[in-house]
């Protein structure tokens, strides 16, 4: 029997610092060269990763995983919901997709979930010394209480200690915590062995007398208040953040990336937010509430720029009537005929064809729509999902770099030709033997559109430099996104280290689990 121990890091909110948090503590004990693994039981996000073995997980458990500097796996994040309607999901089980689900079909469904989530929980207890666990949301979300996966109930489940994180930048704190805690079960309340305030700003001194009040409130130690870390680069779960876009005189090129409601993976610009030369923002849609009914939405231009990115979607179709109903489709092409140059990628690369076909309905009940058709391709959605990390090299502008990434999407993408002789599009990427990976990616004739199904594609800077010089300038030399990644992690960790008492949690997760051992419990 194994004796890991795990922790789990749970928020009053949503956005409260769950994710940031298990990273830095991933990086504290790695650093003490403590076999740390991070986890996550259940997670509803549209950024993924691919594992090693071609599994997919959430992309926060993949940072997590390369803070506590271990191979990123399935058993991470064992269930993995991927929204594709207001009230559907893809419901991804050890890091394969098994079903779309309804939101009350879910809930009859966690009882296999849970028994996915302590399978995996117990292997990694098996090849691990710590366990580092995120909750999702609230605990204190009453109307999901009951067969409980993500929270509470998975505690519950494997006996583990709690730590309850409130982020006091959005005001309320002292509610939020004593709120949460309140609306717990005493057993639950009595796992709880501890507060953390996150994203303090200001002198600590204010902060104490309140600090004082709770913890003769509640009976439970304030472990550390993190201060709010300004510029903090780290990949975030599902939100967008927008406060990483560079904004600035000296840029010399302008990005912009649509949004639409079910976009995919936009960490796939964190690289462009994060390069000095380049003026990155995401183009949100304006005062649009009602997602059916397309037909009341008003035009809306796009800002000019030199580079337009479509990015991923979970669903493809319905985001292209959501764009074209925003007249995006018009504004588009008005950037390519002045010249602007337009990438697609996995979802938005499928948006640039002549159709896309879901005779499946794997995405939705529309069996087919007329794309862009600004490339010479379709698409046909299949059951079968691509997960495969990439390796190979860009040739672009004459000149061939290394790059890495994975591919993540439903779709086969073919090209249609109306003629024989038809000129065919460039394929952008090579194999270490030289061989073109057409299927990867391409552009088109007129060097204007690149089409890719590689995610990641920015992360290196010499292919980031290399497209940026297709785009039309030369952009000054800058670490990988990775190396920023890893710089991150580390200032994260630094000051976990400065304001949270890490002696205090050894202490409490110690006496927790010797309990355990003497109630005969483990």
């Amino acid at each position: 029997m194994s004796n890991a121990k795990t922790i789990m890091i749970q928020g009053t909110t949503s956005d409260a610092g769950k994710s940031t948090l298990v990273s830095a503590l991933c990086r504290v004990l790695a650093r003490t060269s403590i076999n740390v693994a991070p986890f996550k039981p259940q997670n509803m996000a549209l950024n993924s990763a691919v594992t090693k073995d071609g599994g997919e997980i959430g992309r926060a458990q993949a940072v997590q995983a390369h803070a506590a500097n271990v191979e990123p796996q399935t058993d991470f994040n064992p269930i993995l919901l991927k929204p594709n309607s207001d009230t559907g999901a893809q419901v991804i089980v050890h890091g394969k997709a098994i079903l779309d689900m309804e939101a009350a079909g879910y809930h009859d469904y966690k009882k296999v979930a849970m028994q996915a989530v302590l399978d995996s929980h117990q292997r990694l207890s098996k090849q691990f010394d710590y366990i580092v666990v995120e909750g999702a949301g609230s605990p204190a979300e009453i109307n999901l209480r009951e067969g409980d996966v993500a929270n509470m109930g998975f505690a519950e489940r494997v006996d583990c200690p709690v730590i309850l994180v409130a982020d006091i930048d959005r005001g309320g704190v002292f509610a939020h915590l004593v709120g949460t805690l309140e609306l717990l079960s005493p057993s639950e309340q009595n796992r709880v062995v501890g507060f953390v305030i996150n994203r303090f700003r200001g002198d600590i001194k204010l902060l104490e007398s309140g600090l004082d009040w709770l913890e003769e409130k509640t009976g439970k130690p304030v472990l550390g208040v993190m201060p709010y870390l300004h510029g903090l680069s780290i990949a975030s779960e599902d939100a967008v953040d927008e406060s990483q876009s560079t904004v600035g005189q000296s840029a010399k090129l302008i990005v912009h990336c649509l949004v639409y409601p079910r976009m995919s993976n936009h960490t796939d610009f964190n690289a462009l937010q994060c390069h000095q030369d380049i003026d990155f923002k995401f183009i949100y849609p304006k005062d649009v509430s009602d997602l059916n009914n397309l037909d009341e939405i008003s035009e809306q231009p796009i800002p000019p720029c030199d580079l337009l990115i479509l990015p991923g979607s979970k669903n493809v179709q319905a985001d292209l009537a959501f764009l074209k109903a925003l007249g995006w489709d018009k504004a588009i092409k008005k950037h390519l005929r002045f010249g602007g140059k337009v990438m697609g990628i996995c979802g938005g690369l499928q948006m640039l064809g002549q159709y896309i076909f879901d005779p499946l309905g794997i995405e939705s009940p529309t069996k087919q729509s007329r794309g862009l058709a600004l490339l010479p391709i379709s698409t046909e959605l299949g059951k079968q999902k691509t997960l495969t990390n990439i390796h190979c090299y860009l040739n672009l502008n004459k000149q061939r770099t290394r790059v890495k990434g994975y591919e993540i999407h439903a779709g086969v993408t073919t090209v249609t030709k109306a003629h024989e002789d038809d000129e065919q599009l460039t394929p952008i990427f090579v194999d270490e033997n030289k061989a073109p990976l057409f299927s990867l990616g391409f552009i088109s004739i007129d060097q204007q559109i690149i089409g890719t199904y590689l995610h990641g594609l920015f992360d290196e800077f010499t292919a980031l430099e290399q497209i940026m010089n297709w785009v039309g300038a030369q952009i000054n030399p800058g670490p990988s996104f990775e190396q920023q990644q890893n710089a991150a992690l580390d200032t994260l960790a630094d000051a976990f280290e400065q304001h949270v008492d890490m002696n205090k949690i050894n202490e409490l997760t110690t006496t927790w689990y010797s309990n355990k051992i003497k109630n005969g419990n483990l």
